[in-house]
Order: C-alpha cells, then sequence, then structure tokens
C-alpha cells in the first residue's frame, strides 16, 4: 500500500468528521467564495494575520511565477479569482498520529503533538496540494531539507515526508479552527520542541516588495499549544488563516 493510500485509510473515519464540519464552515463563510472557479469550493487560501482578515484576505498562498516544479518558491500575492498559482487544495487531512501510522511524521513528532502528547492533544495536520485550475499537480507546500531556520518554503513532492506535512498548533481544536481563527503552522519535519520551526513571513517583507518576499520556517516566536492564548503571545508573522472557496 502507498504512503498515500496509509493515511487516507488511517484518517477515512476522522476524515468523514471532519468534512462536515468543514462543509458548515463553508456554509457560513459567505458566498464571496479563494483561487480560481475551476478549482472552486474545494480550494484552500492560506493568508497571514499582517495583512488580512477572515473577511478580506487580501493576500493569500501563492506559486511565484505560476510554475509548477520542485524547489519553486512560495509567496503571498493579492487576492485573485482568475490566478491559477493561489489554487491550493487539502491533499490530505488527519490527526499528527494519522500521519505517524503511515510513516510520514517521527515518533518524536507525534509524542509531542499527535496521541503521545504530553500535553494530551492529537493535532490536525494536512498537506496543502498545488492544484491550478483545479488539477492537482502531486506537489505541496513544504521544504527541501529538515526545517532549520530561515529555511525557504518550496513546492515539494507531496505524501513522502514529513516535510511537506504541517500541524496546526491549536491545543486540540479541529481543522476548522483555521477557517475563524488564526493559528501557527508547524512542520512536520520538525526536530526542535521548545521553540518549533513554523510557517513565517519575512519580519520587514510585504507582498508588494520586489523581488517578492518568499515564505520562511522559522522559531516560534512567543507561546501557543495551551501556554496563553495564541493572539497576543505569538507574532502576527507567524499567524494563519484560511478562507475555502473562489477568491472574491
Amino acid at each position: 500500500m502507498s504512503i498515500k493510500s496509509k493515511v487516507i485509510a488511517a484518517a477515512a473515519t476522522l476524515t468523514l468528521v471532519s468534512s462536515v464540519g468543514v462543509a458548515g464552515a463553508l456554509t457560513t463563510a459567505g458566498t464571496a467564495s479563494a483561487a480560481t472557479p475551476s478549482c472552486g469550493h474545494s480550494c484552500i487560501n492560506i493568508f497571514s494575520r499582517v495583512f488580512g482578515t477572515h473577511s478580506n484576505p487580501r493576500f493569500v498562498l501563492d506559486v511565484f511565477r505560476q510554475s509548477q516544479k520542485v524547489g519553486q518558491p512560495l509567496i503571498l500575492f493579492r487576492t485573485s479569482n482568475a490566478d491559477p498559482a493561489e489554487d491550493f487544495t487539502v491533499s490530505f487531512q488527519g490527526l499528527v498520529s494519522d500521519f505517524f501510522a503511515a510513516g510520514l511524521v517521527s515518533a518524536a513528532v507525534n509524542l509531542h503533538y499527535g496521541n503521545g502528547s504530553v500535553n494530551a492533544v492529537d493535532e490536525p495536520a494536512f498537506e496543502l496540494e498545488y492544484s491550478p485550475f483545479g488539477v492537482n499537480s502531486g506537489l505541496c507546500m513544504g521544504v527541501a531539507a529538515t526545517a532549520f531556520q530561515n529555511e525557504g518554503v518550496t513546492l515539494q513532492p507531496c505524501g513522502v515526508s514529513a516535510k511537506t506535512v504541517w500541524i496546526l498548533d491549536t491545543f486540540d481544536q479541529p481543522f476548522t479552527f483555521f477557517v475563524h481563527h488564526f493559528a501557527p503552522a508547524i512542520n512536520g519535519s520538525d526536530t526542535n520542541f521548545s521553540h518549533p520551526f513554523v510557517l513565517s513571513y519575512p519580519k520587514n517583507g510585504n507582498p508588494v516588495d520586489k523581488p517578492r518576499p518568499q515564505l520562511l520556517v522559522q522559531n516560534l516566536t512567543g507561546f501557543s499549544n495551551g501556554f496563553g492564548p495564541i493572539v497576543g503571545t505569538v507574532a502576527d508573522y507567524q499567524l494563519w488563516g484560511a478562507w475555502f472557496g473562489v477568491l472574491p
């Protein structure tokens, strides 16, 4: 059985339950749906708390120059319902323990964020697949090497390793938390459990800058995962929200 099949099998029950929650979230998100109409409501659009809100994301996850190749940088770009570079789908969705069972994250990651967690939580985890015009590319948001400080976020093959897995640091909230709130996203290859490597926007960057600032993984600033409110303790450039559907 392939890794992808193992993940799907391990998370099947959870996906059925989660899909109901996501469907409800989509209904409450309004009719202005991000990405292209071809991708439709299956698309997910990731945005930074620095530049947007859940009612107006403004700038969303984007593949630089729309290039569909391994190693292509990921950036934030202004919202558009005609830009296929902003089309991403949730390739896999489950809990950290599901990804551990499929061999995609380490025992240490499962110990800290999965069903072996010292905090007694099993956090939601997922892969984001680049899907221009709704067509899956087999390439996901990830890192090329085991996460390290200031490593660039790029397109990498989906379902191969922890490098394309992202863990929502929500302290036992469901995946739909992402739709109405903000959370850090820990890279699944993380080896630093006191200050994990999370998805970050360059601190002094702006999506309109040229050259376009590339997304990074950096050590988490502040505390989350039960040690205090996420907003107010974690830097805004490390907090992310999601919009499902076609961008306005």
